[in-house]
């Protein structure tokens, strides 16, 4: 009997994760996202195949942006400096790519639906520091809208987050903006107990992962 806990999950079991979900949850129809930020790098597979079940036919390919953030347990080869060391001390996530709000593509956040992916909600660290981020920036966007259009109101912006796994234990962090739960944004293409998830991109025998994911069928 193997000792392998691990659950293997194939490209094919992603993708038709996704597309039951956003079938499940009408995430294209009830939420229709202006924005998709992908949360590198186990975000950037996951948001393409949205995209692609999202989009509403006549309409144009939703942008999809990259953010890339890492716990400081995560980081390795990288030598000691002040940053990293106030990552540790705070337990908290550094920021290794950001959004880009000016040219060639200008983001601009505010009355915007902006759906936040990433493969696996596991301690909620990274998504809860990826709201409190995105949340400063269209602060700062609401306050530059109410200078150029004194009088008009702001439009709403809504974040929502999809992960292909979100795994039942308690959370270390809650999430900033608590609309996102209380509204029903957070979507899990599925739920797993707390153990250790093996995403396709991350094999290096395709053909020997896709066999042992074929024994796991949490999608």
């Amino acid at each position: 009997m193997s000792n392998d806990t691990k659950i293997y999950i194939s490209y094919n079991q992603v993708h038709e994760m996704i597309k039951n979900a956003v079938a499940r949850y009408r995430i294209g129809q009830e939420f229709q996202p202006d924005l998709i930020i992908a949360i590198g790098g186990g975000g950037f597979i996951p948001s393409r195949i949205l995209r692609t079940f999202i989009k509403r036919q006549g309409n144009k390919n939703i942008l999809i942006q990259a953010i890339g953030l890492s716990l400081y347990e995560d980081i390795h080869d990288i030598s000691d400096n002040s940053a990293v060391a106030l990552a540790k001390a705070a337990n908290q996530v550094i920021k290794t790519q950001w959004l880009s709000f000016g040219p060639p593509v200008a983001t601009t956040l505010v009355g915007k639906n902006i759906l936040i992916v990433d493969e696996v909600d596991d301690t909620r660290t990274t998504l809860s520091y990826a709201v409190q981020e995105l949340r400063k920036d269209i602060a700062e966007q609401e306050k530059k809208f109410i200078k150029e259009h004194p009088g008009k109101k702001v439009p709403e912006t809504r974040l929502g987050i999809f992960v292909l796994h979100n795994k039942k234990k308690e959370k270390k962090m809650q999430l900033p903006d608590e609309s996102i739960v209380r509204a029903g944004r957070y979507w899990a293409a599925a739920e797993t107990e707390d153990r250790w998830i093996v995403y396709p991109w991350e094999a290096i025998d395709i053909e020997e992962h896709t066999q042992k994911s074929m024994a796991n069928k949490i999608v």
